[in-house]
């Protein structure tokens, strides 16, 4: 009796923009399982038809994924979303199913969201359609991952599949070719991931970044030519990079807002302002809560920070993201 290493392969269905951060979360708990993820990153440039391409993936694969996050996705010509059409296709054809959906729809962000009531509607409607076969929630693409590990060793056990096995396993040859082909997809879904680690999100480009220029408020104490003392608002100007690479060591695990507020404010001290020209004795108290604000909305529309997933009851906490953690390092690390 030949005993084979099984590989099994997953079909991974959602929408796609509003979810790319979560279906990359999804990739890598299912590689990190031995499995071969499919979807349509992966679907190569061919002149097939589109849906019958995705229904012989479909057949291929040994379990079906859905995702459900705030969008219905795009429409056919009947009327249905192409992942409810692969949703369907995988139930009529009796693959094994577990749907995840998003658990607080109203956390998602606006332009991630169905704007029309019809949209709502049928996404409601696809909602309650998933929730007829093993559903789970979740709530960030961090969350996501770790829901989808531990719930696809529990579907593999209680519903085994016929899978895939190593090359020098197979008993024909036509076994070795699919087996090294998916091998090949699998390593290229591997540095594709790795590659997004290192790459600037999409839309960057247009923000302000870099040596821009960033003109922050700051509560400063002051002395009058009078010898009293006043508060004053005043201002320094600091590039984006600068502010980045104080902050981002205190980040690497994570740091509440007051451990920035002060990174920032230290970083004020040493910075000319427009309050010492005119007092004397003049010291930083507080940056003020807009142009923190305005620091934290940049750089996590930047990519370089998240709001930490640890629970915290007395304030917020933010940490790096793996872009973030890239980019620290080539700003701070030391070089020869």
């Amino acid at each position: 009796m030949i005993t084979t290493d099984k590989r099994y392969q997953v079909f991974v269905s959602s929408t796609y923009d509003d979810l790319q951060d979560e279906r990359k979360e999804v990739m890598q708990a299912l590689l990190e399982l031995d499995c071969i993820p499919a979807g349509m990153e992966l679907f190569p440039a061919s002149s097939e038809d589109q849906w019958s391409l995705i229904k012989r993936v479909i057949d291929d694969c040994d379990y079906y994924i859905l995702i459900i996050g705030g969008r219905y996705g795009s429409v056919g010509p009947d009327g249905i979303s192409y992942t409810q059409m692969e949703f369907e296709y995988a139930l009529k054809t009796g693959k094994p199913i577990i749907s995840f959906v998003h658990k607080n729809p109203a956390s998602i962000p606006t332009g991630k969201s169905e704007q029309t009531d019809e949209g709502k509607k049928k996404l409601e409607e696809f909602k309650k359609l998933a929730e007829k076969k093993l559903v789970k929630f979740w709530e960030t693409p961090a969350e996501l991952g770790s829901v989808v590990s531990r719930s696809m060793v529990k579907l593999m056990k209680n519903f085994p599949a016929e899978g895939w096995v190593k090359a020098g396993s197979a008993v024909d040859e036509k076994s070795v070719k699919e087996i090294a082909r998916l091998q090949k997809e699998n390593e290229a879904l591997r540095k594709k991931i790795e590659k997004i680690s290192v790459e600037a999100p999409e839309g960057t480009a247009m923000l302000k970044q870099g040596d821009d220029l960033v003109t922050l408020g700051f509560d400063y104490s002051a002395r009058t030519y009078r010898g009293s003392y006043i508060d004053i608002v005043g201002e320094i100007d600091v590039t984006w990079n600068e502010l980045f690479a104080e902050v981002s060591p205190i980040l690497i695990n994570e740091a509440s807002e007051s451990d920035m507020r002060g990174v920032f404010e230290n970083l004020a001290r040493k910075k000319p302002n427009n309050v010492t020209s005119e007092y004397s004795d003049v010291s930083v108290d507080n940056i003020t809560d807009s142009s923190f604000g305005m620091i934290c909305v940049q750089f996590k529309a930047l990519g370089y920070i998240q709001l930490s997933e640890k629970k915290h009851s007395d304030q917020t906490y933010w940490s790096l993201t793996k872009y973030g953690e890239f980019v620290m390092t080539q700003l701070v690390a030391q070089r020869r």
